[in-house]
């Protein structure tokens, strides 16, 4: 997690390919999320823009609220990016990171050329590529608390929960839903077979991973995310409490234990680098928040 700015990208695709991706689950969900966070890194890239690679975090929801397949990708991006030689962090500007119809239109031409790549055979209407694509930015918020938000309500938000099925008998269930239109809180009565057939669209290949890390946050750039967390630990400002003479460290309650001195320390390890403490973890929070 890094101390910037966030927003939130919609990918979502056109009615004329969701049955497409219906039977071609695995490659075409895949190339989705693939084709998605490309787009975004690439255009990220550009001076105009950000100038640097973005972090993106994507995941993959199939679903209405009345459980009607409707593929789309939920991305985080951070507010800004790293240059190429990972020297240089590059802010976006305030609730603007990139032109939203350029966006769809590089996200619908590196969908099609990854899913010619997977599935050379497969029959595709042409309307697919000519119809624009709905794309949606906005800005999410500042902080760590900002990924914790969306993690909390995107990653692990399944097809339905217990709290939406409003009725339940030995031939229907009744769900409720949102109408997106009025806001207003509707209810849905399905047969028991149409009811089982919309859920278990929305179950994904075995071993499918709905949750993908791009750009600044895959796995093989984690040394260069270090460095920028190193980079934005320094450049923030300190905060002193205008009360109290910041030379004169405060008094220890008795029995507590000893707090690590203010930064800056030489790190233990190497001997060379500047350690800035954070906090510490008790035995309780040992595997980390």
């Amino acid at each position: 997690m890094l101390p910037v700015p966030y927003f939130h990208i919609t990918v979502t695709i056109p009615a004329e390919l969701r049955e497409v991706l219906r039977a071609n689950q695995r490659d075409g969900y895949a190339a989705l999320m693939q084709a998605s966070a490309a787009a975004i890194i690439e255009l990220a890239r550009d001076p105009r823009y950000v100038g640097g690679t973005v972090a993106v975090l994507a995941v993959l929801h199939t679903w209405t609220q009345q459980l009607t397949l409707h593929p789309h990708v939920h991305c985080l991006v951070s507010g800004g990016g790293i240059s190429e030689d990972a020297s240089t962090w590059h802010p976006a500007r305030q609730n603007f990171l990139l032109p939203i119809k350029a966006l769809a239109k590089l996200v619908r031409g590196k969908f099609r050329a990854l899913l010619l790549r997977r599935c050379p055979d497969l029959v595709v209407p042409d309307m697919a590529w000519q119809v624009p694509w709905i794309l949606h930015v906005t800005a999410w918020g500042n902080g760590e608390q900002a990924v914790l938000d969306y993690l909390a309500r995107y990653v692990f938000r399944i097809a339905l929960t217990n709290a939406r099925i409003a009725g339940l008998d030995d031939e229907t269930v009744t769900i409720q839903h949102k109408d997106r239109k009025t806001g207003h809180a509707r209810t849905c009565r399905l047969s028991g077979d149409e009811f089982m057939r919309r859920f278990l669209q929305h179950v994904l290949p075995r071993g499918f991973h709905k949750v993908r890390y791009f750009g600044l946050w895959h796995p093989a750039q984690r040394h260069n995310a270090a460095r920028v967390r190193q980079m934005l630990q320094l450049q923030a400002p300190p905060k002193p409490d205008p009360l109290q003479d910041p030379s004169v460290p405060p008094p220890e309650p008795i029995g507590a234990a000893p707090v690590p001195p203010i930064e800056p320390m030489i790190c233990p390890h190497c001997q060379q680098g500047r350690l800035i403490f954070i906090r510490r973890l008790s035995p309780q929070q040992a595997m980390g928040p």
